[in-house]
């Protein structure tokens, strides 16, 4: 067997979308599993929807992640040029050999002349008409006009294209590993303009082309592409490269988080989640996008989750590391129907990695985020702050608001449970308690915790009538990490203060 080449071929049409993301991932992951070859390749000969600045958006978003390709335009490799743009005479010599050998023609039809003819069609009741085999005689191109006119037009600078002639009445099989035995008949199928006006191939004859010259041993590609399958097996065949075709490997769509239609990215600002890797700002605020990076996602969670958003590794396990994800892919594990994307699902694993990181690794996380607030921290008092707000973080820009009250004395109060519980007696015992705090010397979680619970306990008080009042006291809410360490990590000053704050507030609050 040759050695596994695939290749991650996006268009700089935009930003990457994250089901373009999950097909960079199983190619990937494809490649290391058989110690094989995982290419970038820019397929840029879509001038007219090219935006700046899209390819080097794809490349930060792969290494964000990780994926690093082996070979491609930054990384170069015995099969360059990555990027097909620096291509286009290898795909102009094809595409002429094809028409020198019967299986494709030049076609002069105008943008013009093919919208009447479409619209002439319609009106006549043809649903979806195609350039085929049935209407290609009739329209403007070699095959009609014969060879000697067709070449005169040319030395005369009138614009063509060069179409992939498709036969009639045939069958055209492949088998594809997701799908099992794939096959269309050719009568459905349009003649494809392989070579545009531009001089540049459409995707059908660049991605053979190259796929062949870089060896791609696996075509790892969205289910989109189908389709256009058949087209590019016919390509094989007449180019005599049918030895040396790809296997084949269409992966399922991913769908809208309700399960119906394809996850698009409008989706995101639609359901307020992100869709793709990395923000984008594009020339239009309605083309802005936050992405996963900054919405908080590790890049290992963001991996684990798309991994199985397609592939089932055959058991109940969630949780992968890349390597254990690499040791168990495989692509007949590949499930046919398309993955729903659950936000929700995303989110648990990206607190699950959070867990996993040390009180200094979710520490070092989380800084930047609370220095873009200006709060002002010390590194050891945030390790401690780390580890109490570690478990109750999911995206870690959560940390601004769910430990504000550590920063500031800036915050809301519950005015909820104030109202309910800010009566006698328990004004006065909560009153008592901020003294007996104030009589510990060294204000440790143990010693606070044994006088408030103490007192509790002393007075026959109600802990849900008592706790509660503290809680919104310090920090503002009834929920939190435990309020004993947290007041530690205050200090007794502030504890005190805020105390002191609190009750002229409650008072407000009640009155």
């Amino acid at each position: 067997m040759s050695k596994v080449r695939v290749r991650f071929a996006p268009s700089p049409t935009g930003p990457l979308h994250i089901g373009g993301v999950r097909t960079a991932l199983y190619n990937y992951l494809f490649a290391k599993k058989h110690n094989g070859t995982f290419i970038l390749r820019i397929e840029d000969t879509d001038q007219t929807r090219y935006v700046p600045g899209a390819e080097e958006y794809i490349k930060k978003s792969l290494s964000w992640l990780g994926l690093e390709p082996e070979e491609g335009p930054d990384q170069g490799g015995e099969y360059g040029p990555y990027r097909q743009s620096e291509r286009k005479e290898l795909y102009g010599q094809y595409a002429k050999k094809l028409v020198d050998m019967g299986y494709a023609y030049y076609a002069f039809d105008t943008p013009e002349e093919l919208d009447q003819w479409r619209e002439k069609l319609t009106a006549a009741g043809v649903h979806s008409p195609k350039y085929d085999h049935s209407t290609r005689m009739s329209m403007n191109n070699s095959l009609k006009l014969g060879k000697e006119e067709a070449l005169e037009m040319i030395a005369k600078g009138i614009p063509y294209v060069i179409r992939l002639k498709v036969p009639e009445n045939e069958t055209i099989v492949f088998d594809d590993i997701v799908r099992g035995t794939v096959s269309f008949n050719s009568n459905e199928l349009d003649d494809k303009v392989i070579l545009k006006g531009d001089g540049l191939p459409t995707y059908h004859l660049a991605n053979i082309v190259d796929d062949h010259f870089m060896k791609i041993t696996n075509v790892i590609r969205g289910e989109e592409w189908l389709s256009s399958t058949a087209h590019h097996v016919l390509l094989y065949r007449y180019l005599c490269w049918e030895d040396a075709m790809p296997q084949f490997a269409h992966l399922p769509l991913l769908l809208k988080p309700v399960g119906k239609g394809k996850l698009s990215k409008r989706d995101g600002a639609k359901f307020g989640f992100p869709v793709f890797p990395l923000s984008w700002e594009g020339n239009n605020p309605e083309d802005n996008f936050m992405g996963f990076k900054e919405f908080g996602f590790l890049p290992e969670a963001t991996i684990n989750f798309l991994a199985l958003l397609g592939w089932n590794p055959g058991d109940d396990r969630e949780m992968f590391e890349i390597d254990e994800l690499i040791g168990t892919f495989s692509l007949d594990k590949i499930v046919k129907s398309g993955a729903r994307f659950n936000i929700d699902k995303a989110k648990w694993f990206n607190q699950q990695y959070l867990l996993k990181k040390s009180d200094k690794e979710f520490a070092e996380l989380i800084s930047p985020y609370l220095e873009d607030a200006n709060f002002e921290f010390e590194n050891e008092s945030l390790v401690k702050i780390a580890k109490l707000m570690k478990p109750r973080i999911e995206l870690l820009p959560e940390i601004v608001n769910k430990a504000r009250f550590f920063f500031t004395d800036d915050f809301d109060l519950d005015e909820k449970i104030v109202r309910k519980k800010w009566k006698s007696p328990n004004k006065e015992h909560v009153i008592e308690l901020r003294n007996k705090l104030d009589s510990i010397e060294i204000f440790n979680k143990g010693d606070i915790e044994d006088i408030i619970k103490g007192y509790i306990e002393e007075n026959s008080l109600s802990f849900g009538n008592i706790f509660p009042l503290l809680r919104v006291a310090v920090t503002g809410t009834t929920k939190g990490p435990d309020l004993f360490e947290t007041m530690e990590i205050l200090g007794k000053n502030k504890v005190l203060s805020r105390f002191d704050a609190a009750f002229d507030r409650f008072k407000c609050i009640v009155n």
